[in-house]
Order: structure tokens, then sequence, then C-alpha cells
């Protein structure tokens, strides 16, 4: 077992807003094809403000993790806060992360990148500015 964190077992055992929300205003899905990890992140919003997040996430305890701690932070940001919880701050709200699993924390914010994308064309704005691109597309 890697060098993880109290807390990144903490929201491995016990995941926050683990589910889906069947009227999300965003949806995004990511997926890292090498380590097999599919995170999807649904978003409720109401008057610019994030109210409710879920996630499911199929992937190791990091994956799961980080998709527990992104859902935490963003419930009752404006968008342009959760636009700038970096991978980096993911992680740095669990304790830390082993190098290796990194890339859990970069799924996390692209997963809540693209469910805001995802609200924004339903919205009908622009997404382009902040959209991650879908490594598939290259």
């Amino acid at each position: 077992m890697q060098n993880y964190t109290e807390k990144v077992m903490e929201h491995f055992m016990h995941p926050r807003n683990v589910g889906e929300i069947p009227d999300a205003d965003g949806v995004g899905t990511v997926g890292n094809p090498v380590c097999g990890d599919v995170m999807r992140m649904y978003i409720k919003i109401k008057d610019n403000i994030i109210t409710e997040a879920k996630f499911k996430t199929f992937g190791c305890g990091s994956a799961i993790a980080t998709s527990s701690m992104v859902t935490e932070m963003v419930k009752g940001k404006t968008i342009e806060e959760a636009l700038k919880i970096s991978n980096r701050a993911v992680a740095e709200a669990l304790g830390g992360l082993p190098p290796i699993k990194m890339h859990c924390s970069v799924l996390a914010e692209q997963a809540l990148k693209k469910a805001l994308a995802d609200y924004y064309r339903k919205i009908g704005k622009d997404p382009s500015s902040f959209e991650p691109l879908d490594e598939h597309s290259h």
C-alpha cells in the first residue's frame, strides 16, 4: 500500500457525494485509458452558485478520494471560483498524493471543468476558454 495520507484514506473509505444527479445542470466525464480510471461529475447550479455536486468514479483509491474532495470543495462556490480549483489544490486538501497518483487529481479537475463546460453549453455560453481538451481528440 502506498503512503496515502489519512485524509486520502478517509475520502476513499467514506467518499462524499457519491451518486448521480438525474436533472444535473452539467455533467462531465473524463477517463484515463492508461490506468482505467473513469470519473463522471454532476453539478447543479442556481444563480451562478454550485448548489450540489455528485460523482461516480471507477478507479483506484486516489481517483475516488480526489473526486470526493472536489465535490466537497465546489459546493457553495461560484462558477468562477470553481474554475480556479486546480489539481494541486485538490491534492493539498487531501494532505498530498503520491507522485504516481497526481494524475488522479488532474482527472478530478478536468471532470469538474467538463461539467461546467456542459452547463455553459446548455445556457448558450462558450466554454472554450476553460474546457479541457479530450485526450482522444488529438
